[in-house]
């Protein structure tokens, strides 16, 4: 398989690049900026906060069909914050990486994608489920909420050209934006994440589901 994996330079990105060449497929990867020292991956720059940045990834796609597009880059802007500190500015930040960059990403890879009738995997989170709303980073849940509900639209308008939409949650894992205290590993994570990647069909388009398998709710 070609597959394509956004924000691919560190963290869960690359994590399931690296599972994904060990799989045997051909990964693309995208970074803000292509200092990455992974030379297996096929780099190309990709910064969804620029337009030109983002009409440049598209020109860059032209010809090559892709078996699963894997929208993991994320930004988690307001960790920590209280929520008398949440700027509009962070809210905006978190929603055009978060969501815009997802709809952005899909809309850029769409004819690469039905070339081959591939499937679309977004990277969301629990933290966006209204059925768990412990409060706090808000900007982060908003957005989040926001991607799922994206992937889950885009899976009823796609299913019919036969392209197959999920959105998962990767659990809470000790990266950098996880922290040390987190509960899962990256291995752990990534594992999780590529059996339900595999198990993605028309039959099951339109899911919300943990990287255990777990059924979420929006």
């Amino acid at each position: 398989m070609q597959v394509l994996i956004t924000g691919a330079n560190r963290g869960i990105g690359a994590a399931l690049a690296a599972k994904a060449q060990m799989m045997g497929h051909h990964v693309i990867g995208t970074a803000r900026n292509l200092t990455s020292p992974n030379e297996r991956i096929d780099w190309l720059q990709l910064d969804v906060t620029s337009p030109e940045s983002v009409q440049n990834f598209a020109k860059s796609l032209q010809g090559r069909a892709l078996d699963m597009l894997i929208c993991n880059a994320g930004v988690y802007p307001d960790k920590g914050l209280d929520s008398g500190d949440i700027t509009a500015e962070i809210m905006q930040n978190a929603f055009q990486v978060n969501t815009i960059g997802v709809w952005e990403t899909i809309q850029a890879a769409l004819p690469n994608l039905r070339a081959s009738k591939g499937k679309i995997a977004v990277i969301s989170s629990n933290m966006g489920s209204s059925a768990r709303a412990p409060g706090g980073s808000y900007a982060y849940r908003a957005s989040k909420a926001a991607a799922t509900n994206l992937a889950c639209n885009l899976a009823t308008d796609l299913k019919p050209e036969g392209i197959a939409v999920g959105s998962y949650h990767p659990g809470w894992v000790r990266t950098d934006m996880g922290g040390d205290s987190a509960e899962i590993s990256l291995e752990e994570s990534v594992n999780g994440l590529w059996d339900r990647f595999t198990r993605l069909s028309l039959k099951t388009t339109g899911v919300f589901e943990g990287y255990d398998g777990e059924a979420l709710r929006f």
